[in-house]
C-alpha cells in the first residue's frame, strides 16, 4: 500500500474468507451506527432538531392560517360583500393578473427567486435564511389569488430556511452535513403541519433527499409490487375459502368496499393512462418554466392570466365556481369525495381539462407545490371512470390519486403513504400500491424532455428522480 493509495494491499483484509457466517462478515455496520448514535455531535444535533421543531411548526401553522384566511377573503368574503353567492366566472382574471405581475417582481427583485419553481418537483436544500422573505411573499401572492398549486413546496422551503436561521442565531457550526441535516429536519417539521402526520413528512423527506440512490428504487419497486399482489391474494383467498389468516390490523366501524378482480384490472389500466397524463402536465410545466425564464415579469403575468382564463372557461361551461380550478384543489377534493355522484360527466371532463392546463401553467410560473392538484386530478379521473364495469367509486378514486401523485412527485412510497392516510382506511392499500408503482414506472419510461432552463434563466434542478449512483443526499458525512 502506497502513501497515495489508501487501499490495503491484502484483499483478505476487506473480503472475508468464503463460508464466513453473515453475522461475522457484517458486524461493522451495526458498530458504525452505534458509534454514530453515541457520538456527542450527533446527540447534540438530535436535541437541536427537536428544539427547532417547535418554532418551525408554530410559524408553519400561522403561515397556513394566513394562506387560508386570505383565500377565504378573496374567494368568499369579497364576492359576498359585492352581492354574489359564488364568485362570477371572470373573478380569477384580475386576481391572477395581480398574482402573475407581483410574483414576477418578487422573482426578479428578491433573493432566492421566490423559492423553487414547482415544475422542478419537491426537493430540499438551496434555501438560505436570506431567501425566506421572497419565499413567503411569493406564496402569499400565488396561492390565495388562484394558483393551481398547493402549499407544500413553500412549507419545505420555509421550514428548511428557518432551521438554518435558528442555527445561525445560535452560532452553531455551519458544515455541509449540518446544513443538510437541519434543512431536512426543519422541512419535515413544517410539512407535517399541512399533511397532519409526521409519518408522511418523514417519508417524503427521505425520498426527496434521495437516501440510498437508485439502488433504493430498484429494490423498493419490486417489493412494493409484490406486497400489493400478496395483499390481494390474501384478501381473495380469505373470501374464497372461508378461512382467515391472522394479521396485524384494527377494524373500524365504517363499511368499506371489498376489492375484486375488476377493481385491480381497472386500477392498473388507469395508472398507465393517468401516469401518461400527469407526465404530460409536468413536462408542460417545465416548458412553461423555460418560457418564463426569458422575461420573468411579462411571461409570468401572461401564464398566470392564461391559468385564470382556464378557470373562467370552466365556470362558464359548467355554471360552477371558478375556484374549483383556481385553487390547490384541497377544498374541491373534499367536496368531490363527499358527493362523487353530484358531479356530472360534463363537469368532470371540464374540471379535468381546465385544471390540467392551469396546473401546467402555474407549475412553471407561480410558486407553490405539486401535491394537492395532483391528488384532485387523480380523484376526479377516478370518479369519471368509476362507472366502468367492475370498478367501484372508492377503489377508482384511491387508484387515481395514487397514480397521479406518484407520477407528479416521482416518489412512489410517499404517494402510497399519503393516499392511504388521506383515505383514512387501509382497505384500499393494495390498489393504491399497484397504481402507484405502475404509474411511477410508466412515468420513468416515458421521454422526460429537457429540463434545462432557457439561456439567462435561473438554474432549476430536474424533477424528483432517483439520484446518481453513490449519492447520499442529506445522510452523508458526519454531523
Amino acid at each position: 500500500m502506497t502513501a497515495s493509495d489508501p487501499r490495503p494491499a491484502d484483499p483478505s483484509a476487506v473480503t472475508p474468507p468464503a463460508g464466513t457466517p453473515p453475522e461475522v462478515t457484517q458486524p461493522e455496520e451495526a458498530d458504525r451506527l452505534g458509534e454514530l448514535l453515541r457520538s456527542p455531535g450527533y446527540f447534540k444535533a438530535l436535541v437541536f432538531c427537536a428544539l427547532i421543531g417547535v418554532p418551525v411548526s408554530l410559524i408553519a401553522f400561522w403561515f397556513l392560517v394566513a394562506l387560508h384566511e386570505l383565500e377565504h377573503l378573496m374567494w368568499d368574503g369579497l364576492p359576498e360583500a359585492l352581492g354574489w353567492d359564488v364568485p362570477p366566472w371572470w373573478w380569477p382574471l384580475p386576481l391572477l393578473l395581480v398574482a402573475g405581475t407581483t410574483v414576477g417582481l418578487v422573482v426578479t427583485r428578491l433573493p432566492g427567486g421566490g423559492g423553487h419553481v414547482p415544475a422542478s418537483g419537491l426537493h430540499t436544500g438551496g434555501v438560505s435564511p436570506g431567501a425566506l422573505p421572497g419565499v413567503v411573499l411569493a406564496a402569499l401572492l400565488s396561492l390565495p389569488l388562484g394558483a393551481t398549486l398547493g402549499p407544500e413546496a413553500p412549507l419545505i422551503a420555509l421550514g428548511g430556511g428557518l432551521a438554518l436561521l435558528f442555527r445561525d442565531l445560535a452560532r452553531a457550526p455551519a458544515t455541509p452535513q449540518s446544513t443538510a441535516l437541519l434543512g431536512a429536519a426543519g422541512a419535515a417539521a413544517a410539512v407535517a403541519v399541512i399533511f397532519g402526520s409526521p409519518l408522511v413528512a418523514a417519508v417524503i423527506l427521505i425520498e426527496v433527499a434521495g437516501v440510498g440512490g437508485p439502488q433504493l428504487f430498484a429494490v423498493m419497486l419490486p417489493a412494493l409490487l409484490s406486497s400489493g399482489v400478496g395483499a390481494l391474494v390474501f384478501t381473495g383467498f380469505g373470501r374464497w375459502t372461508g378461512f382467515d389468516a391472522p394479521s396485524l390490523s384494527v377494524k373500524v366501524g365504517v363499511p368499506v368496499p371489498q376489492l375484486d378482480a375488476g377493481d385491480v384490472i381497472w386500477a392498473v389500466l388507469m395508472a398507465v393512462a393517468i401516469g401518461a397524463l400527469v407526465h404530460t402536465i409536468m413536462r408542460g410545466g417545465r416548458l412553461t418554466a423555460r418560457f418564463v425564464a426569458k422575461r420573468p415579469v411579462v411571461h409570468t403575468t401572461l401564464c398566470a392570466l392564461a391559468a385564470g382564463v382556464c378557470a373562467a372557461v370552466y365556470a362558464l361551461t359548467t355554471g360552477r365556481s371558478p375556484a374549483n380550478v383556481a385553487s390547490s384543489g384541497q377544498g374541491t377534493l373534499g367536496q368531490l369525495a363527499a358527493d362523487p355522484h353530484g358531479w356530472g360527466v360534463g363537469a368532470l371532463i371540464a374540471v379535468l381539462l381546465c385544471t390540467s392546463v392551469a396546473y401546467s401553467l402555474c407549475l412553471g410560473s407561480l410558486r407553490g407545490g405539486p401535491v394537492f392538484p395532483s391528488l384532485f386530478l387523480g380523484a376526479a379521473a377516478g370518479v369519471l371512470l368509476a362507472p366502468l364495469p367492475g370498478l367501484g367509486v372508492v377503489p377508482a378514486m384511491a387508484a387515481g390519486m395514487a397514480a397521479a401523485t406518484a407520477s407528479a412527485l416521482r416518489l412512489p412510497v410517499s404517494s402510497i403513504v399519503l393516499v392511504v392516510l388521506v383515505l383514512g382506511s387501509v382497505a384500499m392499500t393494495p390498489v393504491v400500491v399497484l397504481a402507484a408503482v405502475v404509474a411511477f414506472v410508466t412515468t420513468q419510461l416515458l421521454p422526460r424532455g429537457s429540463a434545462r432552463p432557457a439561456a439567462g434563466g435561473p438554474a432549476e434542478p430536474a424533477p424528483a428522480r432517483p439520484p446518481a449512483a453513490g449519492a447520499s443526499g442529506a445522510s452523508g458525512g458526519s454531523v
